[in-house]
């Protein structure tokens, strides 16, 4: 399953990949599935904490059938239309300014900065949607996703067994802050930083 990539902003990674992000849509059902049959065990276990060997249809259907509003979701997709990352928060029930974050980069994928681009550009819409703060639970052994979320100002609330909780504040301070660290990451291909090689879409 493929998307047509034209759909969405594009970006150039630290590495020089190029993805298009843009928000997850009900028609995205079959890209999810292929992009959580990509990832590996322990990319699974990362993201549900439990072995999970597929997302059932009623699973898909919740993770792609969004408001943007409460429950937001960021798709990217590379070069040959493939979906290779999410990042999505859901709004608190008791908290409306709260809301959970979670980043999931296939592993072909990660240590490229995917998953930085990803949560910066979802912060900006949760802040827009009247959200002042994410928390993220992580595996207490995910090194990569510990690191993501202190980057991005988070801090850790509880940590006590194998699953940390982490408080991330969206502050426009922080958000430029975490801007300036994703500068050595990536650039949008439309940017004056861009290379020139690399402007507009892929042929």
């Amino acid at each position: 399953m493929t998307a047509d990539i034209r759909q969405g902003e594009p970006y150039i990674l630290r590495d020089g990949s190029w993805v298009a992000i843009r928000p997850v849509r009900p028609e995205d059902a079959a890209l999810l599935s292929d992009g959580f049959a990509r990832l590996t065990a322990r990319s699974r276990r990362s993201r549900f904490f439990v072995e999970k060997l597929r997302l059932s249809e009623a699973e898909v259907r919740y993770l792609t059938n969004v408001d943007h509003h409460d429950h937001e979701a960021l798709g990217a997709v590379s070069r040959d239309g493939r979906g290779v990352g999410v990042a999505r928060y859901v709004r608190g029930r008791d908290d409306s300014a709260s809301a959970e974050v979670a980043v999931t980069v296939v592993d072909e994928w990660q240590g490229r900065g995917l998953g930085g681009k990803l949560l910066a550009l979802l912060s900006g819409r949760a802040r827009a949607a009247g959200i002042t703060r994410f928390t993220a639970v992580t595996a207490a052994d995910n090194t990569a996703s510990k690191t993501l979320i202190v980057h991005a100002g988070g801090l850790r609330v509880s940590g006590r067994g194998p699953h940390w909780e982490y408080e991330i504040p969206l502050e426009p301070l922080r958000d430029e802050g975490l801007t300036a660290w994703l500068r050595d990451f990536e650039i949008r291909i439309d940017s004056p930083a861009g290379n020139a090689n690399s402007v507009g879409w892929p042929r």
